[in-house]
């Protein structure tokens, strides 16, 4: 089972719905037992960074979190379920993240996004990763030149590039993807992202199975 984590915000059904349809027996949960049983687990994120943050301690959901992705299991986060991995975030403010990966969190600025005719925040839409060589499962699933769906106003910027795993082009360079053992994040939405998308959330419920 893969535990698709509810703390109250995010698109949860329509990830459980895309895990279901390539396979994988999914459920939202927010018991933090049936998230340490779970073979994988997936954080998703839709909204604003210290809510999500407030939502997860609400609901104790930070230890058991902590508690799987120290355990080895495969661990998905997906668009603010990314972001949230960092150490901290400078949405309307500081705001502390779970700390997993060294980094931070920070609005697309800059020439590119002012005036008439630049490019729009929040970042909505259709855009390219460009895959790291030598990419690892489930990303090695995904084809180069692929597109794939995001909508975000922030990016992140880890401190160590080891873990980037794809980039994307937006006014800047941004991180679209990391990997660091058994922790995998993207900052668009594989379950909105057609068959490029499916294929890479496939590859994740494979990896579930197989994990040692």
């Amino acid at each position: 089972m893969i535990a698709v984590i509810d703390y109250g915000m995010g698109n949860l059904r329509s990830v459980e719905k895309a895990l279901e349809r390539v396979g994988g027996d999914a459920r939202i949960t927010a018991d933090p037992h049936v998230i340490r049983d779970a073979r994988g687990a997936v954080l998703p994120g839709v909204g604003a960074f210290a809510d999500c943050m407030r939502n997860l301690e609400k609901f104790k959901l930070i230890h058991p979190i902590l508690d799987f992705v120290s355990s080895n299991r495969p661990f998905l986060g997906i668009c603010l379920g990314l972001q949230l991995l960092f150490a901290e975030s400078f949405e309307f403010g500081r705001h502390e993240g779970l700390g997993i990966i060294p980094g931070i969190v920070t609005r697309f600025s800059g020439e590119h996004f002012i005036g008439p005719g630049k490019l729009k925040v929040p970042h909505m839409g259709w855009n390219q990763v460009r895959w790291e060589k030598g990419k690892m499962a489930p990303f090695d699933a995904a084809g180069d030149n692929q597109f794939f769906y995001f909508v975000h106003s922030y990016y992140v910027i880890p401190r160590d590039d080891i873990c980037v795993a794809g980039t994307t082009e937006y006014g800047v360079e941004f991180v679209s993807a990391v990997s660091r053992g058994n922790i995998f994040a993207t900052q668009f939405h594989p379950e909105k992202s057609q068959l490029p998308g499916l294929a890479i959330l496939k590859s994740f419920e494979a990896l579930t199975k197989r994990w040692p």
